[in-house]
């Protein structure tokens, strides 16, 4: 599902693209640099601010790119510091973006490890059951530059407050492919992305701190192990067992365990690096004991990482999340074998954190005329 906009954003754009399209139009190679320095050290927001280009220049990029690819329009703020931004893009679609904060102690919030997550898609055509992504199904792809643009809008809402932020390029810690939509769907745009992002004259932003979540499309984890990124991968597995996984994913019956896991195993290998399994506790789902020492087998046989997600409540899904308790002796089942398990407690509830519930609420009250508050 492929979006042609009027102009391509220039945050799609490498060095290489850049310097291709400037000779062409009889420009010197050597100005893609500077306006590549333009974009994500300094950050622009015109072209005029871009002084030590010729006008002629920047009559041509004004011309030929899109330089807002995506608008601001709420930031929503929640009590435990998370923040979900949300944009709108040319044609009026709307995503959303992430900012989870770990603060650490002593630091304060402005110090605290940042994790920003991403969209890769307007909705979703996975069809999960339990998320509120694809309720609508699948608008259509990100462009490459739709998807860097999101981290600028990030690091422009932190330069305002966060002092650090202006002497680094990126003023967060980890990025994680997990928003709104399939990445792998989407492949090119979004390999094209994380380049652009993990390059020096780019975001210079480490592939080690780049995490891609995928729901399970097998040819393209096997083709994303071939690529040059060292990007990490996450497997939104949600199930142990294909009866229960193919209850709530049904790409289980496309991509069955059977095929699923030796995939993950040969891209961990390739690699050398754990991958995470991710996992949300649902109850009278897939919160049993028995699914607790299944997971238990399939993470010790990957080497992987578990992190278990109790089930963010989604208006309109009958899911529930699972008592304190059971969520323990879940998590105990694996911390028993040894197995590296995080369990996740509950961020930006009050804020409809879980992905696409912002902007499902914000186009219900658009479509009611209702104005969007922060």
């Amino acid at each position: 599902m492929a979006f042609v906009p009027a102009k391509p954003a220039l945050y799609g754009e490498t060095l290489a693209s850049l310097t291709a399209a400037l000779t062409a139009a009889g420009q010197p190679a050597f100005r893609a640099r500077q306006i590549l320095d333009w974009l994500y050290k300094k950050r622009v927001r015109t072209w005029d601010e871009m002084t030590n280009l010729p006008k002629d220049l920047r009559a041509w990029l004004d011309a030929t790119y899109d330089l807002a690819p995506t608008a601001f329009v709420l930031d929503r703020q929640s009590g435990d510091e998370t923040d979900k931004l949300l944009l709108e893009l040319r044609d009026k679609s709307l995503i959303e973006t992430v900012i989870i904060r770990a603060p650490m102690t002593g630091v304060g919030v402005d110090k605290s490890r940042k994790t920003i997550c991403i969209s890769t898609q307007v909705g979703c055509a996975m069809g999960c059951k339990f998320c509120a992504s694809g309720l609508e199904g699948l608008k259509r792809n990100l462009t490459a530059g739709e998807i860097v643009h999101q981290l600028i809008q990030v690091c422009r809402q932190e330069d305002a407050h966060t002092p650090r932020a202006r002497a680094e390029l990126a003023s967060f810690d980890n990025i994680v492919v997990m928003g709104m939509g399939e990445p792998l769907h989407n492949y090119d745009a979004i390999v094209r992305a994380l380049t652009i992002v993990n390059a020096e004259w780019g975001l210079g932003f480490g592939a080690r701190r780049i995490t891609l979540s995928t729901s399970g499309l097998v040819p393209k984890i096997l083709q994303l192990a071939d690529e040059p990124l060292g990007i990490r991968l996450a497997i939104s597995l949600h199930g142990a067992t294909d009866a229960v996984r193919e209850q709530i994913m049904p790409v289980n019956k496309r991509y069955p365990l059977a095929e699923l896991l030796p995939a993950v195993k040969a891209f961990s290998e390739k690699h050398g690096r754990m991958v995470t399994l991710e996992f949300i506790l649902i109850e009278e789902i897939n919160d049993s004991l028995e699914q607790a020492e299944k997971l238990r087998d399939i993470a010790r046989d990957l080497h992987a990482h578990v992190n278990l997600i109790p089930y963010n409540t989604v208006v309109g899904l009958p899911w529930k999340r699972p008592s304190l308790t059971r969520q323990e002796r879940f998590a105990d089942i694996l911390r028993a074998a040894d197995v590296s398990v995080t369990l996740r407690r509950e961020k930006g509830h009050d804020i409809a954190a879980a992905c696409g519930q912002l902007r499902l609420q914000t186009e219900k009250e658009r479509n009611a005329g209702v104005p969007a508050a922060g």
